[in-house]
């Protein structure tokens, strides 16, 4: 008997130790972002081709690692008033909002939208559909459903529009840093 609650208590420590040492998908991925960290890099618009909203050179600067919270500015030529800002709670959850800001560092009317990932996601892919603040502040955008893309060479934003053809996608390079912009709009270094 002794022999074999020993058999049981070493394979109960040995399943522990290995799940200990695996960690969430999301966290995962959030790693891999925060390797990141400090870097800038250029992008090009996926879907549409063209917009003229987004005209300009497109970079996205992952400038802020803090623990749980990553804050990555994307700038539109010279417009630097969005950051995306990510943070992880408790359960390795991620969540996405959007910072938008005025020249003069005041928050816009339409600011502090996004959603939070229902599971873990996959290392390379976290889903963030929006969140009733997002419902309530942009009601057309109740259907909204964020993700990013990261893998060893590429970062990539996209957003659709349930029920609508609506599709926005930016991929960045990430085997080509480029110089470190400014500050966006807001921020006080």
């Amino acid at each position: 008997m002794k022999k074999y609650g020993f058999l049981l208590l070493l394979t109960i420590c040995a399943s522990t130790f290995s799940f200990a040492q695996v960690k969430a998908p999301s966290q995962q991925f959030w790693d891999l972002l925060a390797t990141h960290c400090g870097k800038a890099y250029e992008g090009k618009l996926v879907s549409p081709e063209s917009d003229p909203r987004f005209a300009g050179r497109l970079v996205m600067h992952v400038r802020s690692c803090e623990d749980g919270r990553l804050r990555i500015p994307f700038f539109v030529g010279e417009d630097l008033s969005r950051t995306w800002v990510l943070t992880m709670d408790e359960q390795q959850l991620i969540q996405l909002k959007h910072d938008h800001r005025h020249a003069d560092g005041s928050e816009d009317a339409v600011t502090q939208y996004g959603g939070k990932a229902t599971n873990t996601g996959s290392v390379s892919t976290q889903f963030f559909p929006a969140d009733a603040f997002t419902a309530g502040l942009l009601p057309a955008a109740v259907g909204n459903v964020w993700w990013i893309t990261v893998d060893e060479t590429s970062f990539t934003y996209n957003l659709r529009r349930l029920g609508s053809a609506t599709l926005f996608s930016v991929r960045f390079d990430l085997t080509k840093p480029i110089d470190t912009p400014p500050a966006p709009w807001g921020w006080v270094d």
